[in-house]
């Protein structure tokens, strides 16, 4: 038995409420200014996945966003961010995804997640936005494995000091990360992850080169499966990439044998996506579907005031499309300034 093999027998400790679950266990993959609280809303109320995400928060700013400033709705800029982490109880299991190249303030802002009351931590390492790689943090850090590992040390000793402070069991700590950086380095870069024994572990089906310009690499999930297992670990493997509905995620699960899969593509216009009674969505009628895009315009403005409402828009597109008259549709909304507006329009299209 060589180093690596002996090293992964121990067995993993760390999953928490992640070994509770059934397998495939179908989740909500973060997304930037789409994931937010109000979008999660609906799909608490329409279709909840098993495990829910917030937006990416970046750990540096939790740190060092001043809290003075206030604007015009008494908001400081720390109070801002804390916004982007504002859930609620009907969203459990929730999970905190941070990103940050430093892991000083990975592991503050750990301890104040934590104390938040989250079910569990993300650590973003996939992220190929280039402000994001100028901070060292998300693909970047597929470039540079010691800091990588240095970053998962820090958020578990943050978690570690604020549970052992709230007599609480530690919450579960996971990873989203790609295939690589230029190229397809999954073996090195996912047994390096392994190591530091996350309870799960996300790979998007594609590099940081690739973005999204090529049709995901579902083999090279059912290759890291095969790679977890041949070195005895106990970190959960899920796939992501390109997943369009939960027939779809059902079957990349079987394909693959991971032990997740992550919707995100398919999540757009569809807070139904995730709920197997209504067989995610397929037979919900136009008027369903526009009533829910008002009462997600009207969630936005009610938990996100502070945001610009044409945040709001950019989920217009995919609610209004594939019916008769939709792009007519989609031009006046997209000239509405507020919920009010966007009801009256939704209200005079379908003829009330």
């Amino acid at each position: 038995m060589n180093f690596i093999t002996s090293f992964f027998k121990k067995k993993n400790t760390n999953l928490g409420f992640w070994g509770t679950l059934k397998k495939p266990i179908i989740v909500l993959a973060p997304m930037a200014d789409v994931t937010d609280v109000s979008f999660r809303q609906m799909f608490a109320k329409y279709g909840r996945p098993d495990v829910m995400w917030t937006e990416f928060v970046s750990a540096d700013g939790l740190c060092l966003a001043p809290n003075t400033n206030s604007d015009a709705r008494g908001l400081t800029p720390h109070d801002k961010l804390w916004k982007d982490l504002l859930y609620f109880e009907n969203e459990r299991p929730i999970v905190a995804q941070l990103f940050s190249g430093n892991p000083k303030y990975m592991e503050q802002a750990s301890y104040e997640v934590t104390k938040a009351g989250f079910d569990g931590i993300d650590i973003n390492m996939g992220c190929p936005d280039k402000a994001i790689q100028r901070q060292n943090a998300g693909a970047f850090l597929i470039k540079d494995p010691k800091r990588a590992k240095q970053i998962i040390g820090a958020v578990q000793k943050g978690i570690a000091r604020a549970s052992k402070e709230m007599q609480k069991d530690p919450i579960p700590v996971s990873v989203k990360t790609r295939l690589g950086f230029n190229e397809d380095s999954m073996e090195q870069w996912v047994t390096h992850i392994l190591k530091a024994q996350p309870a799960v572990l996300t790979l998007h089906a594609r590099t940081r080169k690739e973005m999204s310009k090529v049709p995901a690499h579902w083999n090279r999930i059912k290759d890291a499966v095969a790679l977890r297992d041949s070195l005895s670990s106990q970190t959960l493997i899920f796939g992501n990439g390109d997943v369009i509905d939960l027939e779809d995620a059902y079957a990349k699960a079987e394909m693959t044998g991971c032990d997740g899969i992550m919707i995100g593509r398919g999540i757009f216009g569809n807070p139904w996506v995730f709920n197997r009674e209504l067989e995610g969505g397929k037979h919900i009628t136009l008027e369903q579907k526009l009533s829910a895009l008002v009462e997600h315009t009207f969630l936005f403005e009610t938990h996100l005031p502070h945001k610009n409402f044409a945040l709001m828009k950019k989920h217009y597109k995919a609610y209004v499309n594939g019916f008769d008259n939709a792009g007519a549709l989609r031009a006046k909304l997209m000239e509405a300034k507020n919920g009010q507006e966007v009801a009256h329009i939704v209200e005079e299209f379908l003829g009330k």
